[in-house]
C-alpha cells in the first residue's frame, strides 16, 4: 500500500545534508587508496610576539618532557613526539574514546629576525613553551638624545 504525504523541502534539505554529510566524513573524499595517508597527527600551536622575542606553546597532554624532540633547521622549528595509547581499559569497555594516540608532528617557520641558537623550553602541565628570543640586531634600541651644549 502507498501512502501519500506532503512534500516538505526542510526534510529534502536535511536528507541531502545527511548524504553530504557521510560524503565529506570520508577520508579525501572516498579516494584514500590513491592517496598515501599520514599517520602522524599535528599538535595545536599558538605562536605570539613580543618585544624581545616570540613565544610558542603547543599542547601535548599526556606526554613526558624526555619524550618530546624539539628541533630547529633553517629557522624552521619542529615539534616531535608520541602519545600513548591507555591500555589500562579494554577495548571493548570502551562507550565514547575521543583521545587521540600516535605520533605527532608540527613545524612552523620562524621570521628571519628569530635567534635560533638562544631558544628556552619548558614545560608545565601540558603545554610545552618556546621561547625564542629576537636577533640583537633587530631588537630596537634607545638612542640617547643629547643637548648641542653637552658636547662641547
Amino acid at each position: 500500500m502507498t501512502a501519500l504525504s506532503r512534500w516538505d523541502p526542510f526534510r529534502e534539505m536535511q536528507a541531502m545534508r545527511n548524504v553530504m554529510d557521510r560524503y565529506l566524513d570520508e577520508p579525501l573524499f572516498g579516494l584514500s587508496p590513491l592517496l598515501p595517508r599520514s599517520e602522524t597527527m599535528g599538535v595545536a600551536l599558538d605562536v605570539a610576539e613580543e618585544n624581545d622575542g616570540y613565544v610558542i606553546k603547543a599542547s601535548v597532554p599526556g606526554v613526558k618532557p624526555e619524550e618530546i624532540d624539539v628541533t630547529m633547521a633553517d629557522n624552521v622549528l619542529t615539534i616531535r613526539g608520541e602519545m600513548q595509547e591507555d591500555h589500562e581499559i579494554k577495548e571493548e569497555n570502551y562507550h565514547v574514546r575521543e583521545r587521540r594516540f600516535g605520533s605527532f608532528m608540527r613545524s612552523v617557520t620562524l621570521p628571519n629576525s628569530a635567534n635560533t641558537e638562544k631558544v628556552d623550553a619548558t614545560y608545565e602541565h601540558g603545554v610545552l613553551t618556546l621561547h625564542v628570543p629576537k636577533s640583537e640586531a633587530v631588537k630596537p634600541r634607545k638612542i640617547a638624545v643629547h643637548t648641542m651644549i653637552e658636547q662641547k
